[in-house]
């Protein structure tokens, strides 16, 4: 490994800046979305007034996979994991009387990403602010939706292309805003391990930094705007290692693999978010526990942002008291426990310095597999990722069943629950108001403007123009996110995996 420079100093082990948090505390998220834009709102002004100092947006099921609520294969999923975004009408009630020159929101979003970041910009210009002051992230990592998630809609190679588009128009319009969250959090979801988590999701990374490349962009220019997102899992030291070496790897990376020159463009910027998979449906309040630990370790592996889950997320959305639970989890250890006043703190500590050790040696030793492969798309045709992770996943589903491995609360130390926990309850006539809203949406539009704003869309798919200016105007003229989807499949088709 790389001896260790000093915080924000190549390869950037020791943390991406040089005072870390003794100047500046991570961005701390909070994950919301459900039920409808109005309710989700809500819960945005609440979070804000409770200390969360930057948004993250969850959306449902038909959002992500580019269906409008009033759609068949909608029916029963609107508004469920997430919050329904059919049209401009929704997102600016996502976001009323919330300041997007002042606010950071980051979404979660992949396959409609160019879509819904254009409801954004369009947004940001009707509350007057310029598309240059927007700050935040766009998911936008599509690979591994194909790899661990699922929410695709194209095939691999035209899904590269709306990426890189993306990439490439936030290089020139949105120079604050990170173009993509390359996200190895839902493949530790799926089952993987810490090595597996950060060679496949750097395997991504390649691919895309390759298709920006092969476009003609400047690695030192759209490689600031890089960003990645890791889980905060249960092993406390193995994860902080997992952080630091993350850092080491991609430096390396983008240094000797790609010719980069400037210092900002080879850090490893992320998010984290403890880790879904662990939380518990039995004793939920042991869930508060996990969070607190699995959080500790994202700081002292030194994240930029962090979101915290709730205690009742394995039975339900979480409540607006679990929520702010979560929140002032990161609180209590930003303001209590002591440790944002040291850079790196376990710098130096032998157990931590040879876990970095083993784990880059084993990320190196999979990405010589996946190059030899032919590189990340090509691992994922081949099945490559799948049989990796499913292995490992078994593994310790085995482990837990035989005792091996112990879940506190769930296989072992059990008690009888004798009272059901006040959970979240969703408003059942939600969907109904939102598919009207819609529908009412879609009447008061000048049909004759949507459709030509749909044919350019179309003209610039099959072509090799960037897609998102025309993405654009059609969010202008009033198209539905189903609408640009249906027009994109069209020209690409659909993945069938």
């Amino acid at each position: 490994m790389t001896p260790n420079s000093g915080a924000g100093k190549y390869p950037f082990t020791r943390g991406i800046y040089g005072e870390m948090y003794k100047s500046r505390l991570w961005t701390m998220r909070q994950y919301a979305g459900f039920s409808t834009a109005e309710d989700s709102n809500k819960r945005y002004q609440y979070l804000l007034e409770s200390g969360t100092t930057g948004l993250s947006v969850a959306f449902d099921l038909p959002t992500q996979i580019g269906y409008d609520s009033d759609h068949e294969f909608a029916e029963g999923e609107v508004g469920k994991v997430g919050v329904p975004i059919s049209s401009i009408a929704d997102m600016e009630i996502l976001f009323k009387d919330i300041p997007l020159d002042k606010v950071s929101t980051s979404m979660t979003i992949n396959s409609t990403a160019s879509i819904l970041l254009a409801f954004y910009i369009v947004v940001a210009e009707k509350q007057g602010v310029p598309k240059e002051k927007l700050t935040g992230t766009i998911q936008n990592d599509i690979l591994k939706e194909y790899i661990a998630r699922g929410t695709y809609i194209f095939p691999p190679e035209p899904s590269l292309r709306i990426v890189t588009d993306i990439i490439e128009y936030c290089s020139k319009y949105l120079p604050k805003f990170n173009t993509i969250s390359i996200s190895g959090y839902h493949i530790r979801e799926a089952g993987s391990t810490a090595a597996q988590e950060l060679a496949f999701t750097f395997a991504n990374g390649i691919a895309y930094v390759e298709s920006a490349i092969k476009a003609g962009l400047d690695v030192n220019t759209f490689g600031k705007r890089l960003s990645f997102f890791w889980n905060a899992h249960n092993d406390f030291l193995e994860e902080i290692a997992k952080f630091r070496t993350s850092r080491t790897i991609w430096a390396k990376i983008m240094k000797e693999r790609f010719g980069a020159t400037d210092p900002k463009a080879m850090m490893c910027r992320f998010h984290t978010q403890t880790g879904g998979s662990t939380l518990t449906a039995q004793q939920i309040e042991n869930n508060t526990v996990r969070v607190a630990l699995q959080a500790m370790a994202a700081v002292l592996g030194g994240t930029q942002s962090l979101h915290t889950n709730s205690r009742d997320e394995a039975l339900a959305l979480p409540s607006e008291d679990s929520v702010r639970l979560a929140l002032r989890t990161q609180q209590i250890i930003a303001h209590e426990s002591g440790v944002t006043q040291y850079v790196d703190p376990l710098a130096g500590s032998e157990v931590i310095e040879n876990l970095c050790t083993k784990l880059e040696t084993q990320v190196w030793d999979y990405l010589k597999q996946i190059d030899e492969l032919g590189g990340a798309v090509s691992a994922i045709e081949s099945g490559f990722f799948h049989h990796e992770i499913s292995s490992s996943s078994y593994s310790d589903q085995k482990a837990i069943e035989s005792g091996e491995s112990i879940i506190v609360g769930m296989n072992k130390f059990q008690v009888k629950e004798e009272t059901d926990p006040q959970l979240l309850k969703l408003d059942l006539h939600a969907t109904e108001r939102q598919i009207h809203r819609l529908k009412d949406f879609k009447i008061n539009r000048d049909s004759q403007n949507l459709d030509q704003k749909l044919a350019q869309i179309k003209h610039v798919a099959s072509s090799s123009e960037n897609l998102m200016p025309a993405i654009i105007e059609a969010v202008r003229s009033g198209a539905t996110i189903g609408e640009i989807s249906d027009t994109l499949r069209d020209v690409f088709g659909e993945y069938k995996g």
